[in-house]
């Protein structure tokens, strides 16, 4: 049965606040996800100084170095978000940016991996990642299919239990950049679970996106696209997620219960109903040749020939005379 595993990002949405990371816990678990997931940066094992400042989007962060530095939360701090998940239900998820995040994922129980898609090609992190013998989720956004063998064959050596998301790194995603074509190309390609992410700050990539086989569904979510933070323009708001969350669940309804359309005897009933006979249209006396304007389908259906035999009836005479809107049946032709 297909259940898509819905994943809730914050990203850095929280922008270093840990009350408003425990605000957006309480926000998902209400949109009926199966997940939220982090980041977890730590600046001095993943940055330097030198490292360009990708977005100048802030005000109070002179690098980016700064930037990763503001969003760090502490063992203590990251255990009590842990905790909070576990208390609503959420699956808690991280993407690491270094392996000292690892490490620290690890003391906190992280449940998956999240692999970003600047990180996929960087196997001192995935070799980290593997020897905890957890699941991981990867990005495709910025990999062809050639790095992507790579990987693939580095984690399947590694024996890991694994799964693609097509991802294009681009904030916010148009539609034709969705790259919806590719979620089964991977499937095809690599026979694991695939999914998408998405960043388009809409809800109809992820609709499109399960309908065509993603098994996994991650967003970004915001309280208001307006805010302060380099995803929010490309998140969904919160009443967009809970909308998008009932749409995926009906979908995967959907596609749990294919129709056959060979067998259709459940509409025996309203058949009767809906489908007509053929009856006369104008008084026509005995003898009368009929032709097809002088006929009408009229409900329901076995009160006379049916309406989709009318060409067997076109040329015959009438035996008897007819008024209008009379039922026409085999027993008044010749």
């Amino acid at each position: 049965m297909k259940k898509t595993y819905i994943i809730a990002e914050i990203g850095q949405a929280h922008d270093g606040s840990l009350g408003m990371a425990h605000a957006y816990i309480d926000a998902v678990a209400k949109t009926g996800a199966n997940a939220i997931k982090f980041q977890t940066h730590i600046a001095a094992a993943e940055s330097s100084i030198h490292e360009p400042f990708r977005v100048k989007f802030s005000k109070q962060d002179a690098t980016r170095y700064e930037y990763w530095q503001r969003m760090e939360f502490s063992l203590e701090q990251w255990i009590t978000l842990k905790t909070h998940c576990d208390e609503v239900g959420l699956d808690f998820i991280s993407s690491p940016f270094s392996n000292a995040a690892v490490d620290l994922l690890e003391e906190i129980g992280v449940k998956l991996y999240k692999v970003g898609s600047g990180e996929v090609n960087n196997f001192l992190l995935l070799e980290k990642i593997a020897n905890t013998g957890k699941p991981i989720i990867i990005s495709s956004g910025m990999s062809s299919f050639e790095e992507l063998d790579e990987t693939v064959a580095f984690l399947k050596e590694k024996k890991c239990e694994f799964s693609i998301l097509q991802c294009t790194t681009s904030y916010p995603t148009a539609p034709k950049q969705f790259g919806l074509n590719v979620i089964q190309e991977l499937k095809e390609r690599y026979q694991v679970s695939v999914g998408f992410s998405d960043h388009s700050s809409g809800i109809e990539a992820g609709i499109a996106a399960v309908t065509l086989g993603a098994e996994i569904l991650e967003f970004h979510v915001v309280f208001d696209k307006e805010m302060f933070g380099p995803d929010a323009k490309s998140s969904l708001t919160f009443p967009e997620t809970a909308q998008l969350v009932k749409a995926v669940r009906n979908i995967d309804e959907a596609l749990n219960h294919p129709i056959d359309k060979k067998d259709n005897s459940q509409f025996s009933e309203l058949k009767q109903i809906f489908e007509k006979s053929l009856a006369i249209n104008k008084n026509l006396s005995k003898g009368h040749i009929l032709t097809f304007n002088d006929l009408e389908a009229k409900k329901p259906k076995n009160y006379g020939i049916l309406a989709s035999k009318f060409q067997e009836v076109i040329g015959k005479k009438l035996i008897k005379e007819m008024k209008q809107w009379d039922f026409l049946n085999e027993s008044d032709v010749s």
